[in-house]
């Protein structure tokens, strides 16, 4: 190779130390871009865990009665989730609307609330949300009637239904799956719109709806199909009412539970099980903050490694769960596995 010689310089020396030079600076601008990539990422880990700790154990709960109004109205109130907050409620100083399908089990729920609380009111209403037309309008007008006048301020949408037991779609009886929708969409929906108007005249108010982790933390719910379903239409309806009603001062919520210890989910307490009131306690303290959100603290430590799982490995096990669940249902009822 030539050189030429410029000022006591070669030209290749120069060439060759710009070269390095630029080499060297593009090396330096990859490192700062991808340390601050990872600053970055490190800062928003730490900030997220963070507010979590704050949500989980640290956030206040709000002063219910002052904020919303003296009066909430809890359906599916004689068990599980339904019961325990209504219980909670009324030691938060609320009076109670409480809607359920069995008469005895209501008066029972009435007699706990008022040993807990005795100054709280309580009205109720027997109501089998699972019920035809008519009984569903007649229902939803007894509702009507009974909050008519009462400065109500939060609704529980509580009650939910699901099938017997783990099955194809092609096995479940129409009459099952009719009603599981009417218990989780038609009635959440009537009864939200029995309260939701006057909460908005009076410019405050607040509904939680009861969701599910089959709907929101999971991609699908195999052999629970139009369960899981009719949960992704409670959370949708929620976060798309929570905008609509941002402007009427009305806080409308989606809360997520995973396995509780209820009827409708037979499992014992456990660490990630909690018992309704345990679950209830949590739930009560989310009330008029996330538009969705997942009470239970170690419910939300599930769903974060939940998160990390590609989809097809949850679909393959919950997969697997329900195909387990329905041959022990078979099983226990003694019939064949086709």
């Amino acid at each position: 190779m030539s050189l030429y010689i410029y000022r006591g310089c070669t030209i290749a020396e120069s060439s060759t130390v710009e070269s390095e030079e630029m080499i060297s600076s593009t090396g330096a601008l990859w490192f700062r871009a991808l340390l601050a990539i990872g600053l970055h990422a490190v800062f928003a880990s730490a900030a997220t865990f963070v507010m979590w700790l704050y949500r989980s154990f640290v956030r206040p709960a709000r002063d219910l009665g002052r904020r919303y109004g003296a009066w909430a109205v809890v359906t599916g109130a004689t068990d599980g989730i339904g019961r325990a907050m209504a219980l909670e409620l009324a030691r938060q100083g609320l009076h109670l609307v409480l809607i359920g399908r069995n008469p005895v089990k209501l008066s029972l729920v009435v007699d706990e609330v008022q040993k807990a609380a005795p100054s709280c009111k309580v009205r109720r209403v027997v109501f089998d949300l699972a019920g035809d037309a008519p009984k569903m309008s007649s229902g939803v007008a007894r509702v009507a009637a009974a909050v008519e006048g009462l400065n109500v301020g939060i609704l529980v949408n509580n009650a939910g239904a699901t099938y017997p037991g783990a099955a194809y779609f092609h096995e479940v009886e129409t009459r099952v799956w009719e009603e599981v929708v009417r218990v989780n969409v038609e009635a959440a929906t009537r009864i939200a719109g029995v309260v939701v108007p006057a909460m908005a005249m009076q410019r405050r108010g607040a509904v939680v709806n009861v969701g599910s982790g089959s709907s929101v933390v999971l991609p699908a719910f195999p052999l629970y199909a139009v369960y899981a379903a009719s949960k992704a239409y409670i959370d949708q309806f929620s976060r798309s009412l929570s905008i609509e009603y941002k402007q009427y001062e009305v806080d409308l919520q989606c809360q997520i539970p995973l396995y509780v210890a209820t009827k409708m989910s037979p499992v014992g307490d456990s660490l990630f099980v909690p018992s309704p009131e345990e679950y209830a306690t949590s739930a009560v303290r989310c009330i008029g903050y996330e538009s969705r959100c997942v009470p239970y603290w170690r419910h939300s430590i599930q769903c974060f490694f939940a998160s990390l799982l590609p989809d097809f490995a949850l679909n393959a096990w919950r997969l697997r769960v329900g195909i387990r669940k329905r041959r022990e249902m078979k099983a226990l009822l003694g019939k064949n596995d086709s």
